[in-house]
């Protein structure tokens, strides 16, 4: 037995100022994008979460009200094989959604909750961007169109110096093979429950990815959000990396000081800060689908 949702009705002039909103929010994002994308340049910073994460442009423009809402006035056809027909508009399926996404759900939830009662860690000084280049030649790097601040000498030894105290998977497992012995944990996708703590840069910035996950029984608003905080830590991350990246603008944060690892520390900070809210948002989405106890 599943929980009932309480419905919610938008009207006409309601939902569509909702998607309007929305897609113009989102464009401003886009449209840059789709514009380097066509000339076939790239953008170390601006593109991450276009390539990186699996959800397309045309995916995050597209406007979903979230479980439990009804669209008047609205025709199926504009919002894919999930929503079906009222006698007044649209709603999403969500019995036939959510029991298809039952096991994604629950992992979910049980992520961002282990995850949120965690006490948060502010000492890796975004090493994670640094082990990922140690050791390698100009040509290995990722990003080798862009410089690095340090000479590869001073690269490694400032890995070497600091270590490397990354708990989040999806970072360890693109360090350089040398760079894995110095980490303080072996982070596996087995253990990633036990090891994700909310300070983490990339703890956060995968909540765009766990908010995608569980559209369209979220509102896209929410994703947008998620999607927005990604994009500022996004920022920071490869402003405190190895690359020289100011001539795209972004001056960096010299982590190899005092003065920097303090700034990065206040800002990582201020990203836990904005990013507890989201989870939590995302836990009272996932509650809402859960099956209702009892019979």
């Amino acid at each position: 037995m599943t929980a009932a949702l309480a419905p919610a009705v938008l009207d006409v002039a309601q939902w569509q100022a909702r998607r309007r909103t929305h897609e113009q929010r989102v464009d401003v994002w886009l449209t840059p994008h789709l514009a380097r994308r066509r000339r076939g340049e790239r953008h170390p910073v601006a593109d991450f979460l276009f390539t990186y994460y699996s959800h397309r442009p045309a995916q995050l423009r597209r406007w979903h009200p979230g479980a439990g809402v009804e669209l008047h006035g609205a025709d199926p056809a504009e919002f894919g094989r999930d929503y079906r027909a009222t006698p007044a508009g649209v709603a999403l399926d969500t019995e036939a959604v959510r029991a298809r996404r039952a096991e994604s759900v629950e992992w979910i939830r049980s992520l961002l909750v282990a995850t949120a009662e965690r006490t948060p860690h502010f000492g890796c000084f975004g090493m994670h961007e640094w082990a990922m280049v140690y050791r390698q030649t100009r040509e290995e790097l990722r990003h080798n169109a862009w410089p690095l601040r340090l000479s590869p000498e001073r690269t490694a030894a400032l890995v070497e110096e600091r270590g490397v105290r990354c708990s989040h998977f999806d970072a360890f497992r693109f360090f350089t093979a040398p760079a894995r012995p110095l980490n303080l944990l072996t982070p596996t996708r087995e253990t990633q429950h036990a090891h994700e703590q909310p300070g983490c840069l990339h703890a956060n910035m995968d909540l765009y990815k766990w908010a995608y996950k569980l559209s369209p029984l979220v509102p896209s608003e929410l994703v947008a959000d998620c999607f927005e905080l990604a994009r500022d830590i996004r920022t920071l991350d490869m402003r405190a990396s190895p690359y020289d990246l100011s001539d795209l603008g972004y001056p960096p944060v010299e982590v190899e000081t005092v003065d920097g690892r303090h700034e990065y520390v206040q800002a990582q900070r201020s990203f836990a800060e904005r990013a507890a809210p989201l989870r939590a948002r995302l836990v009272e989405e996932c509650d809402r689908l859960r099956p209702a106890s009892g019979g």
